[in-house]
């Protein structure tokens, strides 16, 4: 997942340890090397209330200009100068909202964001402001899609409405906001622990229970972090027990975010009324690739059609192999979500010999980190180079990105790895600092997981490659302005470099270096990794049916007459194959929709059409790397300073063709 940013807007060691040279590096950092400050509770106020006073500053400045002595440099640029200026503050305090230490902290940066988006649609309502970039004439390409970039955002904000109607979107832009926020701290900061007995637990390998805390009682106590809870509902011998653990998971948001989401519903739909649009998916696809949501109900029919016989044959194994295992009657057995995994599970242990659980000793999970970064550096010309830097937890770990053939530092990362109380609970790339190659600036972009301290199951792997390539599209990012760089790209095409990067974790050419990663792992050999293979592709049709559902009930949430969002839901789960189970209520949970992936939810399958059309540019060798450098170069530089279907093509030769994609969703790849 990417997260959204604010809109301010070779061969050869690949990896330096963090040594004595690494950390007197530290003190001559290369130009261009940024680190991050980690400011408290108190600091995060001041810094938030200086950059907006400058933000301010700066903005009155273009707006005051005469009409006849517009240009460029006192527009575009200067925008962009803002842009850099606002987002070393706000972005970076975004950034800390979901991964500082201390619960003020966080809470300080939601506060600081609610006030920054209040400024920003401040801004994009004032007509003055909006009259300069109208009147601005570019002659460079980048400069005219920007400014086509920020007129649209100045009319989605409503600079065009009379000033009734202007004034209640800026109210429920910044409704939403606080809505969003608010929904997202009852996920992140909810701290329930489960309670399961050692008996419980059977079928759960020695090092679950060994990290596992306890209560007084010698019981197991389990959270909703994933370390804790995926081993479990595909390991737990005890059905009760993972019928419990899912029901719990799914209603981790508790009923606040069910009514948060039913305002969320209603404040969008009212939104797009306002600009004479027939509900919020109109509003907001008519800015992506897809263009209207008749073309999203299309491909979103196309994929039912795909899968769906596909997803009851998938159930029937499930069934059949939950009567076996029990020694019942098949007319007996019921599949519940809470069995899904488990039996999954089972299936891929018994047919292709996979353990997930077992995989963690082939990917012990740092070492897993230094191979991806091989990788990336074999692939795209660049080398990583470990430093010692200050950061806001002691886990963090932060690499100079420069270019291989050079040596010119490029960017820098950040690996937040490890779960802990009150962090972000999911996995995502945070695009803290974004780059401007007019104004000599480097990006900065956060990896934030939440993986297990001693290896990763072949899941996690991919999980791992996906993230990073999200980060690989913030960091490799060359784009003139500000605002354009990186992963700042249509929501139904972000997605698609990182989901072509996790083809890496798993073909045996990249595989092969994991072994100068990892001395002492065991190796994968050829049968291991096509039973991998086969074992990926188990499943396709429970899991794409399952994200058919998610694209079409955040498109029912954005649609004409939305309903209560668990009313809805319960009515669209139980007319799946394995239905809805009572109480449960996710929706409550689904953080997307309720955030930037509104009315897009379908973007992650529109993009897996163009990540698995990409990779045939690499033809029968995956580690290419002139192909690669290729991709680095229109892919990943260009960020969105040119339209992405404009890119696909001009990377592909040609019109991309969802062959590939449907081949995947249905097992076929």
């Amino acid at each position: 997942m990417r997260v959204r940013r604010l809109n301010w807007a070779v061969p050869g060691a690949f990896l330096m340890a963090a040594s004595a040279a690494a950390i007197a590096a530290a003190s001559h950092p290369p130009a261009g090397r940024v680190v991050l400050p980690v400011y408290g509770a108190a600091e995060i106020k001041t810094v938030c209330a200086a950059a907006i006073a400058k933000a301010q500053q700066q903005t009155s400045r273009i707006e005051a200009l005469p009409l006849a002595r517009v240009n460029v440099a006192n527009t575009i640029d200067a925008w962009n100068r803002m842009s850099i200026d606002a987002e070393n503050a706000i972005d970076l305090i975004y950034l800390l909202g979901s991964v500082h230490t201390d619960k003020a902290a966080r809470d300080a940066a939601d506060e600081c964001i609610l006030k920054a988006t209040e400024m920003r649609t401040e801004f994009m309502q004032r007509e003055a402001l909006y009259r300069r970039f109208v009147a601005v004439k570019p002659a460079a390409p980048h400069a005219r899609k920007l400014k086509r970039d920020l007129l649209e955002e100045f009319e989605d904000t409503g600079v065009a409405l009379g000033v009734e109607a202007r004034g209640r979107v800026k109210t429920i832009i910044n409704r939403l906001e606080a809505l969003r926020q608010e929904f997202d701290r009852n996920v992140r900061d909810n701290k329930t622990r489960l309670a399961f007995s050692a008996d419980e637990l059977r079928g759960m390998p020695q090092d679950y229970h060994d990290k596992a805390k306890r209560d007084a009682q010698g019981n197991y106590l389990l959270g909703f972090d994933y370390p804790d809870y995926i081993p479990f509902m595909a390991n737990a011998d005890d059905e009760a027990a993972r019928k419990r653990y899912y029901a719990a998971f799914q209603n981790r948001g508790g009923e606040r975010n069910l009514v948060i989401m039913n305002e969320i519903s209603r404040l969008r739909l009212e939104m797009a009324k306002l600009y004479g649009l027939p509900d919020y998916a109109h509003y907001v696809i008519r800015r992506r690739m897809a263009e209207k949501p008749g073309n999203v109900a299309a491909f979103l029919d196309g994929v039912k059609d795909a899968v769906r016989e596909l997803e009851k044959r998938e159930v029937e194994e499930l069934r059949a192999s939950k009567a076996a295992a029990l020694g019942r009657p098949l007319a007996d057995a019921v599949i519940g979500r809470w069995d899904v995994a488990y039996y999954q599970e089972k299936m891929r242990k018994s047919r292709f010999a996979i353990d997930q659980e077992a995989l963690r000793a082939y990917f012990p999970t740092l070492p897993s980190i230094e191979w991806a970064l091989n990788v990336a550096s074999r692939l795209y010309g660049v080398t990583f180079h470990q430093v010692q830097v200050p950061a806001w937890h002691e886990d963090v770990r932060y690499y100079d990105v420069r270019d291989a053939r050079s040596g010119k530092f490029l960017s820098g990362i950040y690996l937040d790895l490890f779960p802990r109380d009150g962090k972000y609970k999911h996995a995502a790339a945070f695009p803290v600092r974004s780059v401007s190659k007019k104004a000599g600036r480097t990006p900065v972009s956060v990896l934030v997981t939440n993986f297990d301290r001693k290896g990763l199951t072949h899941d996690e792997v991919e999980t791992m490659f996906h993230e990073f390539g999200h980060v690989l599209h913030g960091v490799l990012s060359r784009t003139d302005y500000n605002p354009q760089g990186g992963t700042n790209v249509m929501r139904d095409f972000v997605e698609a470099p990182s989901q072509m990067f996790e083809e890496w974790g798993r073909r045996a050419e990249s595989i092969a270096l994991l072994g100068s990663s990892c001395n002492n792992c065991p190796v994968l050999g050829g049968d291991l990794i096509r039973r991998l293979d086969e074992a990926r592709k188990y499943g396709s049709g429970i899991k794409y049916s399952r994200q058919h559902l998610y694209a079409t009930f955040d498109m029912a949430l954005a649609g004409k007459d939305p309903a209560d969002a668990l009313a809805t839901w319960v009515r669209m789960e139980s007319e799946t194959p394995l239905g809805h189970v009572a109480g449960t209520q996710f929706p409550g949970s689904f953080g997307h929709v309720a955030g930037g992936y509104a009315a897009g939810y379908y973007g992650y399958m529109w993009s897996e059409v163009l990540a698995l059309d990409m990779l045939s540019a690499f033809g029968g060798n995956i580690m290419n790397p002139k192909v690669g450098r290729r991709f680095r170069d229109v892919i990943l530089a260009n960020g969105g300073q040119v339209p992405a279907q404009v890119l696909v093509q001009r990377f592909l030769g040609r019109e991309p063709s969802n062959k590939a994609f449907f081949a995947e969703i249905t097992g076929k790849r």
